[in-house]
């Protein structure tokens, strides 16, 4: 893993609500996928878990919110706490109940609900509030106008930035204090991802829900993030606050798709010698 920087220790200085402490991940008994990975998420932050297709992010995710079993995967090492408490032996029903939920990789959306029933799922745990339910319904279409015009559609037949809406207001139904938010920019028009960061954003502030984004737009995940990791194979190769990221050549080059006038492509530089200079 990357050394500590001097930025991690101010992440470190802020009360972590989440702690993942050098965990790896193994599918099918055999196959080791995460390497001895660490993170830190504050209360009320925004941290980006960064890397290309492939590196370990959702895996990352599911190890958190306990889904790994059903993909036939599990935690062999390591811990993973929440507010403290570890919580690896926990159900995803009741990690929800505790706060924390996974927006899922591509939208996955009730298709033959309506985009009012799909958001009350969300509040399932909550039994029979249902003065507190339609308040917090009436907070998510605040923050997701065009979801209260599409309310009585069927999931399915709603675009695709409509399902990626309906997909965080479902977590934020379930009123959450951490929410595992799964490539929320994959197939999404520019304009409408920068939309959704910006509600992601309010969400963040005016809720204080703490975001933990894994995202392969490593530009948008850093302009909203306050502090990012990035997984290489799975494993931590770097990690800072997102204004040394975005300031860091190597990031630069790899990730942001600038450079100097020496630029190489990313295949023309061997993996090896960047990882020398990333880890030195």
């Amino acid at each position: 893993m990357a050394a500590v920087t001097a930025e991690a220790s101010e992440v470190g200085a802020q009360a972590a609500l989440l702690d993942v402490n050098n965990i790896e991940v193994i599918y099918d008994h055999v196959i080791l996928v995460l390497k001895g990975v660490s993170l830190s998420v504050p209360e009320g932050g925004i941290v980006a878990l960064l890397g290309a297709n492939g590196a370990g992010k959702t895996t990352t995710l599911k190890a958190i919110s306990n889904l790994l079993r059903a993909e036939r995967g599990e935690v062999t090492k390591g811990s993973i706490e929440l507010a403290g408490e570890r919580v690896q032996a926990l159900t995803p029903n009741d990690l929800v109940k505790r706060g924390v939920i996974q927006v899922m990789e591509g939208r996955h959306c009730f298709e033959h609900l309506t985009v009012e029933e799909n958001l009350l799922t969300g509040a399932y745990t909550r039994g029979g509030d249902r003065a507190g339910i339609q308040q917090d319904l009436d907070m998510v279409y605040s923050y997701f106008p065009r979801l209260k015009e599409r309310r009585g559609s069927q999931a399915g037949y709603t675009s695709g930035g409509e399902q990626q809406m309906t997909a965080i207001g479902r977590a934020l139904m379930s009123r959450p204090k951490m929410i595992l938010l799964d490539e929320p920019s994959m197939g999404l028009a520019p304009q409408l991802v920068e939309q959704i960061f910006e509600i992601v954003k309010r969400i963040n502030e005016e809720e204080g829900v703490s975001i933990l984004l894994a995202e392969q737009n490593t530009n948008i995940a850093l302009k909203y993030a306050r502090y990012g990791y990035i997984l290489e194979n799975g494993r931590v190769v770097l990690d800072g606050e997102a204004k040394a990221l975005r300031e860091n050549e190597d990031v630069k080059e790899f990730y942001l798709g600038l450079s100097g006038s020496d630029r190489r492509s990313y295949r023309d530089v061997k993996h090896y010698k960047r990882r020398k200079r990333w880890l030195s």
